[in-house]
């Protein structure tokens, strides 16, 4: 076999180098990008797409996967949350793009919180446009139950106990008969006494408890979390509470 000459040496050098310094700035920007998101949801976007150029630049970074996912989540998410005119579709893409950068993150390390956690809430975000019906029908329901539970034997407390929080949501959410309500109130609970003034937990065990007859304790987690500042979890506890 004839050996590499000077010049083809040379030339894989000179774009192996860069590609690695690349890699490194798009970190930075989707990093800083990331932290712009909390006033402006739009960074969310700007800040994943960072996410996949440093991934294309080095196809083995587990963080820069991982990463990608949870901005397209949270881009998503938000943009449910700020009832954004296309918030379906946004849900519906970014949703799909939050599961793949997810999956990436998971062949790279399939046992670690952060791959399994982000794929699990794309799962979310993405039923939360085509109806958890459709996720079903799709086969996402194994894959998401799979990537929670590792998520949660890997570190609960992950992201202000998500895994915990989303494997309670997980089990209420489902259709009977998969649906298991104390599996939901079982986890809930959990997360509820570690994280008491989150007032999406307190939503989550509410209607959880109201399933299955306790709207007493419903109703006084309702009331803590109409008076938090997160306005969506507040007007969705105001709205249970009307209809009780």
């Amino acid at each position: 076999m004839r050996s590499m000459s000077k010049q083809a040496f040379f030339f894989c050098i000179f774009w192996a180098v860069p590609l690695a310094l690349f890699a490194g700035d798009f970190m930075a920007e989707g990093n800083a990008l990331f932290d712009k998101g909390r006033t402006s949801f739009e960074s969310y976007k700007q800040s994943g797409d960072m996410f996949v150029k440093a991934l294309d630049a080095n196809p083995s970074s587990y963080e820069a996967a991982w990463k990608a996912a949870r901005s397209y989540r949270y881009f998503a998410d938000e943009s449910k949350k700020e009832s954004v005119t296309s918030w379906k579709a946004i849900c519906k893409e970014y949703g799909k793009l939050g599961m793949k950068f997810g999956e990436k993150a998971i062949v790279l390390n399939p046992d670690n919180v952060e791959g399994n956690t982000w794929y699990g809430f794309s799962v979310a975000s993405y039923s939360d446009s085509v109806s958890v019906l459709t996720a079903l029908r799709e086969g996402l329901k194994d894959k998401t139950q799979t990537s929670f539970e590792k998520a949660y034997k890997a570190n609960k407390m992950y992201n202000d106990g998500g895994p915990i929080k989303a494997l309670g949501r997980f089990w209420f959410v489902l259709p009977w008969p998969l649906q298991d309500k104390k599996l939901s109130l079982q986890y809930l609970r959990e997360f509820q006494k570690a994280f008491p003034n989150d007032p999406e937990g307190q939503v989550y065990l509410a209607e959880t408890l109201m399933k299955t007859g306790s709207k007493n304790e419903a109703k006084k987690l309702l009331q803590k979390a109409s008076v938090s500042d997160d306005k969506y979890y507040s007007d969705w506890a105001k709205r249970l509470l009307a209809d009780m």
